[in-house]
């Protein structure tokens, strides 16, 4: 994945490079009804209205996915709700220790082989 982020952001930034050494020239850029004048390279008012544009169609973006992340949140919800639900389903039960999963001493019925037979060392 780095690879690939490389072979991306080096051509790109190459590109925009050599977009700004070739664009050094100043411009004048005015905001016709208000009385503001803007005199800069034109490199950087080329790469500042890019910057706006991808920052405004994030916004965008943004606010369009509000119906999924709502639906997430929704589902996520849910989710912590049906877990709460079988684990205070499985708590009462306690027919097995949380630990181990073998059955609790207090469960064994009198009379029943005991879970682990023991052995006898014969001595000679």
């Amino acid at each position: 994945m780095k690879l690939f982020f490389w072979l991306v952001i080096v051509p790109i930034a190459c590109v925009l490079g050599v977009f700004a050494v070739a664009n050094r020239d100043a411009v004048t850029l005015t905001f016709w009804p208000l009385p503001v004048t803007l005199q800069a390279p034109i490199y950087l008012i080329v790469l500042l209205a890019l910057l706006a544009g991808f920052l405004i169609g994030e916004l965008v973006a943004w606010i369009n996915g509000h119906h999924w992340r709502r639906e997430a949140r929704r589902l996520a919800r849910r989710v912590d709700d049906a877990e709460r639900a079988l684990a205070a389903q499985a708590a009462p039960l306690g027919s097995r220790t949380p630990a181990t999963g073998a059955p609790s001493p207090s469960m064994e019925m009198a009379g029943s082989p005991p879970s682990a037979p023991s052995r006898e060392i014969a001595r000679n």
